[in-house]
């Protein structure tokens, strides 16, 4: 009998304990997660930004060979440019700022995408000349091609017309080497004052007649 009085005394001792106990825990608990809900959340992991800068990069040097082709069509083909003269007039206020925005987009062009990585003045002007010589010329020719060659008078037209066809003379290889060279120099003629022949095509079409032949 005494044994079970004191087993009872035990237990009104242990369950009060047990319940301040468990209190306690639920409290540190509590804590914990209201500190938890009032901490910042993790940051994300930024880019990287020296990535990104080569994307941009990579992606303008891209879009500068893709329009450097679209001029290389009119400096390769001369019957296309005499269609479109306007292209070389550079009395003309757009032809004058696509050639300009040209020469400065080579001029920062890098040899390396790493050349530029590291410097972010470097890479933003670079990226704004090709964005200026992409629309200086898409602006050029499309005016080009919307005057063809009503900017010149009807003699002019003529003369234009005469030099297309002995253009065609000149590099048509059924032709003898004479009567290419002269067709040749009659177009010069008839060009001149009128249209300056790109260094590519003057070239191209001079090696093709003999290889020799002199400016």
């Amino acid at each position: 009998m005494g044994l079970l009085i004191r087993l009872a005394e035990l237990l009104i001792i242990l369950v009060p304990l047990a319940g301040v106990g468990y209190a306690t825990f639920r409290a540190i608990t509590s804590a914990r997660g209201r500190r938890a809900a009032e901490l910042p959340p993790e940051p994300e992991p930024r880019p990287d930004a020296a990535a990104a800068q080569r994307r941009a990069i990579t992606r303008t040097i891209e879009e500068h060979d893709r329009t450097d082709t679209r001029w290389l069509e009119y400096e390769l083909d001369v019957a296309k440019l005499l269609d479109y003269p306007l292209m070389t007039d550079m009395r003309d206020p757009l032809t004058e700022r696509f050639h300009r925005a040209k020469l400065r987009s080579d001029f920062l062009r890098p040899a390396d995408v790493a050349d530029l990585v590291d410097d972010r003045d470097a890479t933003r002007e670079y990226l704004d000349a090709v964005q200026e010589y992409v629309t200086a010329f898409d602006v050029a020719e499309a005016e080009a091609i919307r005057r063809r060659r009503t900017g010149f008078s009807s003699e002019e037209q003529e003369r234009l017309g005469r030099a297309q066809r002995l253009l065609r003379v000149s590099a048509d290889t059924a032709a003898t080497a004479q009567e290419r060279e002269r067709a040749y120099r009659l177009a010069r003629r008839e060009l001149d004052g009128l249209v300056v022949l790109p260094e590519r095509a003057r070239v191209a079409l001079e090696r093709g007649i003999s290889g020799e032949l002199g400016s």
